[in-house]
C-alpha cells in the first residue's frame, strides 16, 4: 500500500475534476479548483509522486474482451515464497489485481475468465504456483457498488455527496 500525504480541499476539488473529466487539461483542473495553472501543475505532480494520483489507465470492461466472468480467489501461501508467488501471478493475464490480506488467507486475487471451464483453468494455474498451499474461489454474481472514490473526494472537498 502506498502512503500518500494528506489530501486537502483543493486537492480533492482537482481530483474530482479529473474523476469527472479524465481528459481535462491542467488549466481546466486549475479552474475547477480555483487556483492558478502552475499551482495546479505543481499539486498534481506532488499527488503523483505521493502515490495519491494513480495511473491514468482507462478502465476497460473485461467482458468486452471476452471475459464475462469475474471471481476472487483467496490463497494461502508459504510466507517465504510470497514474492515469488506475486511474480508468478503477474504472469497470468487473467489476474487483474492481487492484494495481501490478513486473516486465514494471505492473498486476494481478482481474476476474470471466459467461462466456467476457463475459470477452472485459471484457478488451477494459481494453485499450481510453487508456494501456494490452498485456494478458494468465489464467483461474482453481480456488482452492487462499482469501485469509486468520488464520495470520499466530495466529503474532503466539502461538497454534498
Amino acid at each position: 500500500m502506498r502512503s500518500a500525504g494528506k489530501i486537502d480541499r483543493t486537492d480533492a476539488r482537482m481530483l474530482l475534476e479529473l474523476s469527472e473529466h479524465p481528459r481535462a487539461t491542467t488549466s481546466a483542473v486549475a479552474g475547477a479548483a480555483g487556483i492558478a495553472r502552475n499551482t495546479a501543475q505543481a499539486r498534481l505532480a506532488r499527488l503523483e509522486e505521493d502515490g495519491a494520483l494513480d495511473s491514468f489507465e482507462r478502465r476497460v470492461d473485461p467482458s468486452a474482451l471476452g471475459y464475462p466472468l469475474t471471481a476472487f480467489v483467496t490463497a494461502q501461501v508459504a510466507q517465504y515464497k510470497l514474492d515469488q508467488v506475486g511474480a508468478e501471478l503477474r504472469d497470468i493475464p487473467e489476474v487483474l489485481q492481487v492484494l495481501g490480506i490478513s486473516g486465514q488467507s494471505d492473498l486476494l486475487v481478482h481474476v476474470v475468465a471466459a467461462d466456467a471451464d476457463d475459470l477452472y483453468r485459471v484457478a488451477g494455474r494459481i494453485l499450481a504456483i510453487p508456494g501456494v498451499e490452498r485456494t478458494n474461489t468465489a464467483l461474482v454474481m453481480s456488482e452492487l457498488v462499482a469501485y469509486r472514490v468520488t464520495p470520499l473526494l466530495r466529503r474532503i472537498a466539502g461538497e454534498p455527496a
